[in-house]
């Protein structure tokens, strides 16, 4: 597996349409140590509400199953571009 990548301030719409190009698994960590598959729509559901401050995700900590999905998801919490 990839190396964590750690989002802030992530509109939600435009996370879930990234996730949605994402080819492989992407599992959301939790403090807590939970891991969640976001692929799952369920799973976005129930991680993604307990992160959501003011209708976006106030912090998240993400790990790809494939490098270029990684790569997808560093551009778009760098740039916040979900077109890449």
């Amino acid at each position: 597996m990839s190396k964590m990548i750690e989002l802030h301030d992530i509109d939600v719409p435009a996370f879930l349409s990234v996730l949605d190009k994402c080819e492989g698994d992407v599992f959301l960590m939790t403090r807590d140590g939970d891991k969640l598959n976001l692929k799952s729509k369920l799973c976005q559901l129930i991680g993604l509400m307990n992160l959501i401050e003011g209708g976006k995700i106030a912090e998240a900590f993400v790990v790809c199953e494939k490098p270029e999905d990684e790569s997808k998801l560093f551009r778009f919490n760098l740039y916040k571009d979900e077109t890449k």
